[in-house]
């Protein structure tokens, strides 16, 4: 049996909090990155998003610098990186430097976004979105094998990089660029045209990173998980519901359609569990993939430290052990 995953991502949003509160949730995330790396967590993962009332990350490049810093072994992931809305030759830059500073290990899945108000901001053209990422993308790439820019990235010849998205599009265009893929579903349709797109490009196909086939998208850890659920529950389902806006009725095994607490309890997306349950279903093969989401919704500090220690003290060791 595949061994049971941990990963600990960050979107940091957090609606109605006041100054105060948003820097305290900014600061905690950086001080349980360093947590998470000294416990033996798999991942860290960092996601962006812009114009977003709830405050949603929209400089996931400077929050990895920060994980940085504080960490020595964990691997970091960007997903996703939305490229239309960087400068080429600022980006490769940034990215070569954050490679340094991690030691190469940042990882990046690039994509083109899906909302049209974060390319409004930016000033960009929704219509060309798929023409321009390409242009974007390779002009990067162009960028590091050129030398054009200094330093070069600490990797060789750049940081590992994914395309991400959910149809053949993306699947063909990640397959044109070079680069590996992650398909958004666990979709072996997308995989086979991914892998025919690279052939057709005269190269070997790359990694695909799919979503799990199954299990809770988001793991909470309590000792009480009716009191969690009583009491934290609506900043779970305030992360649900914002998604909700975003997505639509897209299909992804990470969005929840649930509008009251109570139907997200029963819908299974986000859990609550003792630290036996989780390690009867890690063991039992019903988790395959830990995801703990610390700052969902802007948890405050108690329930988001406890869920994290007992996910990192109790349920690591003992499904590792």
């Amino acid at each position: 049996m595949p061994r049971t995953q941990f990963a600990t991502r960050y979107d940091l949003r957090a609606p109605g909090a006041d100054p105060a509160t948003r820097q305290e949730i900014f600061a905690r995330a950086v001080e349980q990155a360093a947590y998470v790396d000294q416990h033996g967590q798999d991942v860290l993962m960092i996601s962006e998003h812009h114009a977003a009332d709830d405050g949603y990350l929209p400089s996931p490049l400077l929050v990895a610098s920060a994980f940085a810093a504080v960490t020595s072994r964990i691997p970091m992931t960007v997903s996703a990186l939305l490229v239309n809305l960087y400068e080429p030759v600022r980006l490769a830059e940034d990215i070569a430097v954050l490679d340094l500073l991690s030691k190469g290990r940042v990882s990046y899945t690039f994509g083109l976004g899906y909302r049209p108000v974060e390319y409004a901001l930016y000033g960009r053209d929704w219509a060309r979105r798929g023409a321009e990422i390409e242009e974007r993308i390779a002009r990067v790439l162009e960028i590091w094998s050129s030398g054009e820019t200094t330093p070069p990235p600490y990797s060789q010849p750049h940081p590992f990089l994914f395309y991400g998205g959910g149809s053949p599009a993306a699947a063909r265009r990640a397959g044109r660029l070079g680069l590996n893929f992650q398909p958004q579903h666990g979709s072996d349709e997308l995989k086979r045209i991914y892998e025919e797109a690279c052939r057709e490009a005269g190269r070997d196909p790359g990694f695909v990173l799919q979503a799990p086939d199954g299990g809770p998208a988001n793991v909470f850890c309590a000792r009480d998980p009716e009191e969690f659920w009583e009491r934290y529950g609506h900043h779970l389902l305030a992360d649900a519901v914002a998604y909700q806006e975003w997505h639509g009725e897209a299909g992804s095994y990470v969005v929840d359609h649930s509008r009251t607490v109570e139907e997200m309890r029963a819908a299974g997306v986000y859990v609550v569990l003792t630290a036996d349950d989780l390690v009867d279903r890690c063991r039992a093969g019903e988790i395959r993939l830990v995801t703990s989401h610390p700052a969902c919704g802007g948890l405050p500090a108690d329930p988001s430290w406890e869920s994290l220690r007992l996910v990192c003290e109790t349920v690591l060791p003992a499904v590792r052990g």
